[in-house]
């Protein structure tokens, strides 16, 4: 089996593809198990070798542009093929670059749609969407898998529209398709990007590194979460997930939980205590805080649990995995 995991280089896409290797094989087309013997992360930028964990005979490092069709048919073709697809321009960047936004999210999203087509049987797409896909006046204390989706920002936008295109390629038989829905995801690692929700991780990251944190929303601020390693695996435990099973709603809410920004704080007094910790300041971003708050607050994913999604555990152990992974590791 080939593997393409578009947006490889980014922090799940990495994780992912360290997961995979450790795991061997995924079902096929065919629904049977066959091994992976190809994987290829596919970026707008790669560095000249694999990263640590990465160091694969397997894995094949591919640089582009998804919005170039003539790119991604190239990429994604051969038989026995699954994608995981991920690039895309992120929450306050898509805000910030309306343009970029479409080219990415949409014309790249329509082009590895295409690539899937045109491939030989029924490849098997993982497409991740977001949870920013929910907001309005209308928007509800708590969200689910039914819930009216009136996204408030370009790139909650952009993924509703690619939602609906994977079930509309599935339901021609084109594709296997399924989407999942990630909360914000913590703790990343590494450089914060343009995600709005990256100050979720940067409240962890920078005090941990003992470096101080600037807090852009008030700490009464309530988002969804989700932990690295759970959001990975079910990610994993998405593709595995028998069709029939999904149904011709391909895409679900990802396994989540809920917490305040002074809650987030507070975790991380309790996981860093004993250590010398960057501060968190209080310094309020109107714009950011505006995107921030128009997302759900609480969340279900009643249709993950139901398929056998795995789930999070509490706040506290989310965050020593990340100090296991990336502090002390």
């Amino acid at each position: 089996m080939k593997v393409v995991i578009t947006g490889g280089l980014g922090f799940l896409g990495q994780r992912l593809a360290q997961a995979l290797l450790e795991r061997g094989t995924l079902t096929g087309a065919s629904g049977a198990e066959e091994r992976i013997d190809a994987l290829i992360l596919f970026d707008a930028v790669v560095p000249d070798k694999p990263p640590a964990g990465l160091d694969d005979a397997r894995v094949s490092l591919v640089a582009g542009d998804v919005s170039d069709g003539e790119t991604i048919r190239a990429l994604i073709a051969g038989d026995s093929l699954s994608v995981f697809h991920f690039a895309s321009v992120v929450s306050a960047g898509a805000e910030q670059d309306f343009d970029l936004a479409l080219s990415v999210n949409l014309t790249g999203g329509l082009n590895v749609l295409e690539a899937c087509r045109a491939a030989p049987g029924q490849p098997r797409l993982v497409f991740t969407s977001s949870i920013a896909v929910y907001g309005g006046s209308a928007l509800p204390g708590t969200i689910s898998d039914t819930t009216k989706i009136t996204p408030q920002g370009t790139y909650g936008v952009t993924k509703v529209i690619n939602e609906h295109l994977v079930a509309d390629y599935t339901r021609k038989g084109w594709l296997d398709g399924r989407g999942g829905r990630p909360p914000t995801v913590i703790v990343r690692p590494g450089k914060p990007n343009k995600a709005a929700s990256g100050f979720a991780s940067g409240l962890f990251r920078e005090p941990l590194a003992g470096v101080d944190h600037a807090l852009p929303v008030s700490r009464d601020t309530r988002i969804v979460l989700g932990g690295y390693r759970t959001i990975v695996d079910s990610l994993v435990a998405l593709h595995e997930v028998r069709s029939e099973a999904l149904g011709d709603d391909r895409t679900i809410n990802l396994p989540s939980f809920s917490a305040t920004a002074g809650e987030m704080v507070a975790a991380l007094e309790r996981v860093g205590a004993g250590r010398r910790l960057g501060s968190v300041i209080d310094a309020p971003d109107p714009a950011v805080q505006r995107l921030v708050g128009s997302w759900p607050g609480y969340a279900k994913a009643d249709r993950a649990a139901a398929l056998g999604l795995p789930q999070n555990p509490p706040l506290d152990e989310v965050v020593r995995q990340y100090v296991e992974d990336y502090v002390e590791g």
